[in-house]
């Protein structure tokens, strides 16, 4: 008996890759696309320094953390390494906070209390994903956090402002451990900053979360 011939692909049992036949491979974009993510960048920058310059205008006492922290300490590794971040998070001390509500609302910030955070966006027309996050020193972000945030003892002047040192900082992205705090691991693991003698600088409770990324670095 003769063989039947293949059947042929239909719309109902389409073959791998048919999906994507006709449509083009390179998509084309014109040079204002990299005008516009310069000027971002360029505004979440200015968005810093209004809020620290504010802060320090005020003698208020402060830490830059979160993924600009990150950056200034990648940076003295790699430059080309460093990720960019579109939000602000400090570390300051409650009983600073009217002091610090002051001083970023006489700069264009509006405060607001959302999901537990205190933020403080940029003017009316100011989005939660952009606005100046505001953290506890010695205070745990959410309930369950292993360990709380630092204090402001350690701070230091990293690239321009006031971070905190980079165990403590380590610290932070190991406690809140979302997909973009194990990414910014990653990058430091990636540039030297962090290693197994890291390890035993940390608090035992944050050790094993460290462990796990440092035998998978790509994840």
């Amino acid at each position: 008996m003769a063989e039947s011939p293949p059947t042929k692909p239909t719309k109902s049992d389409p073959s791998p890759g048919s999906e994507l036949s006709g449509k083009p491979s390179v998509v084309a974009f014109g040079f204002d696309v990299l005008d516009r993510i310069e000027l971002a960048i360029a505004m979440v920058k200015e968005r810093l320094r209004r809020a620290v310059t504010a802060l320090e205008a005020r003698g208020i006492p402060h830490a830059v953390v979160g993924g600009h922290a990150v950056a200034a300490w990648v940076a003295r590794i790699d430059p080309a390494a460093v990720r960019t971040t579109v939000d602000v998070d400090l570390l300051v001390a409650r009983a600073d906070f009217d002091a610090v509500k002051a001083a970023l609302e006489s700069v264009g910030f509006i405060h607001s209390f959302t999901f537990g955070i205190d933020i403080f966006v940029d003017g009316p027309d100011g989005k939660a994903r952009e606005a100046v996050h505001i953290l506890f020193a010695g205070e745990r972000v959410k309930p369950n956090d292993a360990v709380p945030s630092p204090d402001l003892s350690a701070a230091k002047i990293l690239d321009g402002y006031r971070t905190i040192d980079l165990d403590r900082l380590i610290g932070m992205k190991l406690t809140a451990f979302r997909d973009k705090d194990r990414t910014h691991l990653r990058d430091m693991i990636d540039v030297g900053l962090i290693d197994t003698a890291t390890l035993d600088r940390l608090p035992a409770a944050l050790r094993p979360r460290l462990a796990e990324l440092l035998a998978n670095p790509d994840g």
